[in-house]
């Protein structure tokens, strides 16, 4: 098949999908949810779940979190400490959130936006109808609880957007070293769209990119919206960070955050992807054995160069030069966690395997298709 014809394949494919997706929107605008005429006049989505029979509604105005950030830069970590807690519910990534949202995108071309106007397509019908898809997903891929959170990394791409969908919704910003999040990816085999990480200079240069665009959606939300959270120094001090963590997202102080690793796979506790390749770190207590396993992993000229390959190091404040680098003197307990995960290393191999759960080295990709 010639490359004009793959092409128009592309294109007619891509044309089915979209069709599709659109009409899924709508027929959830419509069919799983109930309305609640405000004074207004203006429909409400609301949803109900129940947990033990205890029975939460859910609508616009409910306060989600929302946990994202670069792929490897903690994410998983935060939503299972956040999952411990015994008001919050996250659950694994989602995945359908931020295609979602990275298929909104198409609409708003010059051209798409005429079409859809014509057709009676309004803005506030588009933004409805994605609302509802999202607070569905979130409602009913997990138990019901007090406080419901998703953790989809690229989500905060689009984080202005969403804490419009959701008004009194909170992000949580997850940041990680570069370098780190980048040798993770690699030698964990997770693929993210848009990245060759056969070109580790682009590879970085392609971190500090979408970085810096979540840097700005975050910051534009402002403090009371949107707090960045360094992945480092949750590891190093999770006590501190977790209280204030809790105190952004006005949640009750609850020891649960600090032992996360005792709430997995029970019920409203934990639960865990066999799929994400995180899955078989977060079974562990916090420690501080992934912090600098990147040192060594570059070569000289990019180590030599890294502060012009990717500014956003500095910029998140971390020192592009430091090699290995110095994040901090880790807590007693974080400490004593890591020297007993270090001692029982085939233990958590074993533990791994009998949860089911693809280990690090796994072939199989994890893949990020969307930006």
């Amino acid at each position: 098949m010639s490359a004009l014809g793959r092409a128009f394949l592309h294109c007619k494919i891509y044309q089915v999908i979209s069709l599709v997706f659109v009409q899924l929107i709508f027929l959830l605008l419509f069919l799983h949810c109930n309305f609640r005429v405000t004074g207004n006049s203006k429909p409400e989505i609301e949803m109900e779940a129940y947990s033990a029979s205890v029975k939460y509604t859910y609508n616009r105005m409910s306060p989600l979190i929302f946990v994202g950030g670069f792929p490897r830069s903690g994410t998983t970590l935060m939503r299972a400490i956040l999952d411990a807690h015994p008001d919050v519910r996250c659950g694994s990534e989602t995945r359908v959130i931020p295609k979602l949202l990275q298929f909104r995108q198409t609409f708003f071309h010059k051209v798409e936006v005429a079409r859809i106007k014509e057709a009676g397509v309004t803005v506030e019908l588009l933004d409805r109808a994605m609302a509802t898809f999202i607070l569905d997903v979130i409602v009913h891929h997990g138990e019901a609880a007090p406080r419901l959170c998703s953790k989809d990394p690229f989500v905060m791409s689009s984080a202005k957007y969403v804490s419009r969908l959701f008004p009194r919704a909170k992000m949580v910003f997850m940041v990680r070293d570069g370098r780190a999040s980048m040798y993770s990816a690699i030698t964990r085999n997770v693929t993210i769209g848009g990245f060759d990480f056969n070109n580790i200079r682009s590879s970085l240069e392609e971190w500090n990119k979408t970085v810096g665009f979540m840097y700005k959606q975050c910051g534009s939300l402002g403090p009371s919206r949107c707090m960045m959270v360094h992945y480092e120094q949750l590891v190093l001090h999770p006590a501190h960070w977790m209280k204030e963590v809790l105190a952004f997202l006005r949640l009750p102080w609850d020891d649960a955050v600090l032992h996360h690793e005792s709430h997995i796979n029970k019920s409203k506790g934990v639960p865990l992807s066999r799929f994400e390749k995180s899955s078989d770190q977060i079974i562990k207590p916090i420690n501080i054995v992934p912090l600098d396993k990147w040192v060594g992993f570059y070569s000289q000229d990019i180590v030599d160069e890294m502060d012009q390959i990717a500014p956003m190091l500095a910029k998140l404040g971390y020192n592009p030069k430091a090699n290995p680098p110095n994040y901090g003197v880790p807590d007693g307990s974080v400490l004593q966690n890591t020297k007993l995960v270090q001692q029982q290393l085939q233990f958590w191999k074993d533990k791994a395997k009998q949860l089911h759960i693809r280990t690090a080295m796994s072939t199989e990709q994890e893949h990020y298709p969307y930006l």
